[in-house]
């Protein structure tokens, strides 16, 4: 029976998606009815129309926009968006999901998301300049390295990071590098940021086919999506043994069952090729890779791949959602009554933020770790967490999705209610 499509609400499935989660959270923790407002709802929003100067000397005026969920644990920390496609409730949900990222991870930071609308592919390089440097001026009234951390996300880089960052600079009359992280390491970057999600998603996957009995070293794996984090996790997890025999794009996948070579394919995109032009695999659909026999399965593509529709099809025994909200509550229901393990979002792919906390940590102190010391922390990070959550999972006979949303909405419940409210 399909319960939650009925659900939906103001225009976002992501939005429904997380507002669900943290329903489920909020009533499993017997969160008081009068608090959870407080925790489900934005609390500030900030929607920008801004004119940029085109190189044909006309004036194309954009939208954007920046959404802070909840600030009760620190600063606001999120990613900025280029994408035509995003929306205000997009950047809701997101930021959301934000907070619970940093909250199950144990940073002291919030949830924030922005973006402006706009396909980035469209602008020439002085174009892009221009519009993320107006576009910074624009929500320089909510961010800064005390207040809201920005970061990279689709459509965005260490290049706009920068741009960002000398905008923010100019303002203060100083240099400000603690106020983005994604940064480039001439200025203030940290090292392993680049691959961090894929590295802390690599760490839990791992942990996860252990714990579901099956050996990492040649377990079969298929990775929807192969952009930073499906790229990066793909590659990760054939240097830890695994063995990728699918990957796909917007535009179809591959598949090969004595194993893919993931780093000719990382090559092949880099070079702006296709799929369609690497020989020695057969070629498959998004919703075919979903389907496959394989140990390891991890969607890091759009949200709702797997639903009531097509969940039964899938064979994998465990799931680290590279994307957020990449199953949808009817699709959960169906993996979880066949026994599925599923390493949620929140949990699996919070590495990006985690590496953002230590680049904030050593700009804010001008002082800087090498790659080993960033990878090793991260490792730290996300084993302990990963622990924390099976704990709790065990302990009150649920999933681990459902403990790690009651772990970060109890430490953010927590915060808010010794703050009180002001005035």
């Amino acid at each position: 029976m399909v319960l939650f499509m009925t659900a939906t609400v103001q225009g976002s499935a992501t939005l429904a998606i997380a507002q669900h989660h943290f329903d489920r959270a909020a009533e499993q923790l017997d969160i008081a009815p009068a608090a959870r407002p407080m925790l489900r709802q934005i609390k500030r929003e900030l929607v920008v129309h801004f004119p940029v100067e085109m190189d044909d000397g006309g004036f194309r005026v954009f939208t954007g926009f920046r959404v802070q969920h909840n600030i009760a644990r620190g600063p606001a920390k999120g990613g900025l968006r280029y994408h035509p496609a995003i929306t205000l409730a997009d950047a809701r949900a997101l930021a959301m999901y934000m907070t619970w990222k940093s909250a199950v991870v144990d940073l002291p930071f919030g949830g924030a998301k922005g973006g402006v609308i706009v396909d980035p592919k469209s602008l020439s390089v002085a174009e892009r300049e221009r519009l993320t440097r107006r576009f910074t001026t624009e929500i320089s009234l909510l961010i800064g390295p005390e207040r809201d951390i920005p970061a990279p996300d689709i459509g965005t880089g260490p290049q706009e990071m920068a741009w960002i960052m000398d905008t923010l600079s100019m303002h203060a009359g100083y240099s400000v590098p603690a106020s983005v992280t994604g940064k480039p390491q001439a200025i203030g970057g940290s090292e392993g940021r680049h691959a961090a999600v894929g590295r802390g998603l690599t760490t839990v996957a791992v942990q996860a086919l252990r714990d579901s009995g099956i050996d990492p070293a040649g377990a079969t794996v298929a990775v929807q999506g192969f952009g930073q984090v499906g790229s990066s996790t793909a590659n990760l997890l054939a240097a830890a043994g695994l063995r990728i025999v699918a990957v796909s794009d917007s535009r179809g996948g591959l598949y090969n069952g004595s194993g893919l070579d993931v780093d000719a394919l990382m090559a092949l995109k880099q070079e702006g090729g296709s799929f369609r032009d690497h020989v020695g695999a057969e070629s498959l659909s998004n919703q075919e890779l979903l389907a496959l026999d394989v140990d390891l399965l991890v969607p890091a593509a759009l949200e709702a791949q797997i639903t009531a529709a097509n969940a039964s099809d899938v064979r994998a025994r465990v799931i680290a959602e590279g994307a957020n909200a990449a199953i949808d509550p009817d699709g959960d229901a169906v993996l979880q009554d066949r026994d599925v393990l599923i390493v949620p979002d929140i949990l699996a792919n919070t590495g990006g933020v985690v590496v953002s906390y230590f680049e904030w940590v050593q700009d804010l102190q001008q002082l800087f770790w090498g790659a080993g010391d960033v990878n090793g922390r991260l490792r730290e990070v996300m084993v302990r967490s990963y622990d924390t959550v099976r704990s709790r999972a065990h302990s009150e006979h649920t999933t681990l999705r459902e403990a790690a949303h009651q772990i970060a909405v109890a430490k953010v419940a927590a915060a808010s209610e010794v703050r009180g409210i002001y005035p």
